[in-house]
C-alpha cells in the first residue's frame, strides 16, 4: 500500500530483510524494487518515506516503527543517527559479524565465481568500542543544525563545531561531544581544544569562503600509551597558533608528539604538506610481539592496533613459513607485515609506492635489528617486473595487501607468470578481491578464507585468503 506525498512515496509496514552495502539496510517495495534504508535493523517492520527513486531502487528513511527486530540494541552514542561513523551501533554485535561474513561470502561467490573451501569463522574484535588509534576531526564556523534547531526561533548562539562531516555534505560538520571510537584522552583533548578556541576567539574554518584559522585536528594513539596531536591551520597566525599549542601541551603534558601544519590548499590532505614539530618527537611508537614500529603523521598503520595483531597472525599462519622461503610483501606500507613474518622466512622483500612509508619501513627494521628484510619504493605495476625478481630472488610466497581498488592487472599477470607456491591475499574490499581471485583461478586454488572484523559498529570488514598453486 502506498500513497503520494508531495511527489514522494510512503510505503507502509515494510519488513527490513537484509543489511546492505555501505551500512544501510535493504527491504522490498510493493512493486518489487529494492529500498535502501539507513538506521534500521533487519527484522524491523517500518513505514518508509522515500526521497529518491531510481530505475531499480528507492532510497528512503523510516518514519514509523511497527515492530522492532530481535537483533536490535540501544545505541550508546548520543550522536548515532546523525553522525555517519557507526551505522550499525543499533545492531547486536553477533549479527554484525554474521552480515560481514555473509558479505565476504557473497562477493567471493557472486563476483569471483571460483571454487571455495568452507569459510573459517569471522574473527570478531574483543573491543567493540574505543578501538581506533587514529581519528581526524574538522573545524567549522557553521555547525550542522538539527531539525528542531532549524525550526526554533531562539538565538542559536555560537555556530562553531569540531567533529565529523555529515555524510554526503562536504561543508557541514556535526559538533561531537563524546565519540566512542578512540580511547581517552581523545575526547578530553578535542573538547579542550574547542573550548579554548571559543574562549579566545580563534576562528574556525569556513569551507565555502576559505577562511579561518583552525582547519583539522588529528589524534593518534598507540598501545604503548603514546599520543600524537596534529593541528592543521589554514592561516599563518603565529601568535594564536602558539597560544593554542602551548595550552594543549600545558594541559596534556603526557602528549608524546605535538605537531602542526599550515595548509591553505583547496583540500586538507596532509601528504603534500610540510609538517612542523612543536613539542616532543615527530613519531609515536607502536609495539607488537616485541617489534617496535614508528608512526609519523603521514604513516599508514592499521587503525585497530589490537585487531591488526590478530590479522597479521592469521596472515603468518596462512603463509605457513618454515624459515627457508623468499617472501615478497607487495603494498608493504611501513613494512609491518614484512617484519612480522621475517623471523619465519629466509628473506622478505617489501615494495611500496609511497617513499615516506619505505623510509619508515627501513628505520623500523633497523630499530628491530631485522637484517633479512629489504624495502623498495616504486609503482607496483612498474617495479614488480622480471629484472626485479631476477635481482632479488624468485618468491616462494607472496603476501599482498593492496588498497581498496585491489591489484593492478599487470601485477596479477606477473604473479601468474612467476607462479609462487602460495599467495596470501589480505583485503579491505572483498569485491575487488573476488575480481582478482577470478583472474588468478587458472593457476591458483583458494584453500583458506577467514574474514577479520577490524571495525565494529560499521559495515567494513577485512578478509584473508590463501591461494595455492594448482599442480
Amino acid at each position: 500500500m502506498a500513497k503520494k506525498n508531495t511527489d514522494k512515496v510512503v510505503f507502509h509496514q515494510i519488513k527490513v530483510l537484509d543489511a546492505g552495502a555501505k551500512g544501510v539496510s535493504v527491504a522490498k517495495a510493493p512493486d518489487g524494487k529494492v529500498v535502501f534504508i539507513p538506521n534500521v535493523v533487519p527484522g524491523d517492520v517500518v513505514d518508509v518515506q522515500t526521497f529518491k527513486k531510481r530505475k531499480a531502487y528507492y532510497e528512503g528513511k523510516a518514519i514509523h516503527f511497527h515492530e522492532y527486530s530481535e537483533h536490535r540494541v540501544e545505541p550508546i552514542c548520543e550522536h548515532f543517527g546523525v553522525c555517519g561513523g557507526c551505522k550499525w551501533q543499533n545492531m547486536k554485535y553477533s549479527q554484525q559479524l554474521y552480515y560481514k561474513q555473509n558479505e565476504v561470502k557473497n562477493h567471493l561467490q557472486r563476483i569471483g565465481k571460483v571454487e571455495l573451501p568452507e569459510f573459517e569463522p569471522i574473527l570478531g574484535s574483543e573491543k567493540q568500542f574505543f578501538y581506533r588509534n587514529k581519528m581526524e576531526f574538522s573545524f567549522s564556523n557553521s555547525r550542522w543544525l538539527t531539525e528542531k534547531e532549524i525550526d526554533s526561533t531562539e538565538d542559536l548562539g555560537n555556530r562553531n563545531a569540531l567533529g565529523f562531516h555529515i555524510p554526503k555534505m562536504w561543508d557541514k560538520i556535526l559538533d561531537i561531544n563524546k565519540c566512542h571510537l578512540q580511547e581517552d584522552p581523545s575526547n578530553a583533548i578535542r573538547n579542550e581544544v574547542r573550548a579554548f578556541a571559543n574562549e579566545h576567539g580563534l576562528t574556525f574554518f569556513n569551507p565555502r569562503a576559505h577562511e579561518g584559522l583552525l582547519r583539522t585536528l588529528m589524534l593518534r594513539t598507540a598501545s604503548t600509551g603514546e599520543i600524537m596531536v596534529l593541528i592543521q591551520f589554514f592561516e599563518n597566525d603565529k601568535a594564536n597558533r602558539e597560544l593554542l599549542l602551548d595550552h594543549i601541551y600545558e594541559k596534556f603534558p603526557h602528549i608524546t608528539s605535538l605537531q602542526y601544519v599550515i595548509n591553505n590548499k583547496a583540500n586538507d590532505t596532509l601528504y603534500d604538506t610540510d609538517i612542523k614539530l612543536y613539542k616532543g618527537r615527530d613519531y609515536i611508537l607502536e609495539e607488537m610481539e616485541g617489534l617496535k614500529f614508528s608512526i609519523n603523521a603521514k604513516s599508514f598503520y592499521q587503525t585497530n592496533s589490537d585487531q591488526a595483531y590478530e590479522l597479521y597472525k592469521i596472515t603468518r599462519d596462512f603463509a605457513g613459513l618454515t624459515g627457508n622461503e623468499v617472501v615478497y610483501d607487495l603494498y608493504t606500507g611501513t613494512g609491518t607485515i614484512a617484519q612480522f613474518v621475517s623471523k619465519n622466512a629466509k628473506k622478505v622483500i617489501g615494495v611500496e609506492s609511497v617513499p615516506e612509508a619505505i623510509k619508515d619501513a627501513k628505520l623500523n627494521a633497523e630499530r628491530n635489528e631485522i637484517t633479512n628484510c629489504e624495502f623498495f619504493v616504486g609503482d607496483m605495476k612498474v617495479v614488480f617486473n622480471d629484472s626485479f625478481i631476477a635481482q632479488h630472488g624468485h618468491p616462494d610466497v607472496i603476501i599482498t595487501d593492496p588498497p581498496r581498488d585491489g591489484m593492478h592487472k599487470d601485477v596479477i599477470e606477473q604473479i601468474m607468470k612467476i607462479a609462487p607456491e602460495k599467495v596470501v591475499y589480505v583485503s579491505c574490499n572483498s569485491a575487488t578481491q573476488a575480481r582478482d581471485l577470478a583472474l588468478m583461478d587458472e593457476k591458483y586454488k583458494v584453500t583458506r578464507v577467514r574474514p577479520v572484523d577490524m571495525f565494529p559498529q560499521t559495515h567494513h570488514v577485512e578478509n584473508v585468503v590463501l591461494l595455492e598453486r594448482r599442480n
